[in-house]
């Protein structure tokens, strides 16, 4: 492929990539370099593994929607004082 082609026909040039092929880049009558697919390595879910991180972190659990309430009405209180309804 030339440099030309990589202005004019990139989509051909994203599809051979996709395909996991390289190709030749061509510049003034000489080979200048290659262009090549990145290889993704996606790395496996363990689940072990995530079970240790979280007794680690130890996250919080759930506050009941009627704790929340009284932590929240208790906030108001010390922000804004008495007069909110």
């Amino acid at each position: 492929m030339t440099t030309t082609d990589l202005r004019t026909k990139s989509s051909e040039l994203v599809k051979t990539l996709k395909e996991g092929r390289s190709v030749d880049l061509i510049h003034r009558s000489e080979v200048i370099g290659e262009i090549k697919p990145k290889i993704k390595d996606p790395k496996p879910f363990d689940a072990e593994k995530f079970k240790r991180l979280l007794k680690l972190i130890k996250p919080k659990k759930t506050i009941p929607r009627s704790q929340r309430e009284k932590v929240y009405r208790r906030h108001l209180m010390e922000k804004y004082g008495k007069g909110l309804s």
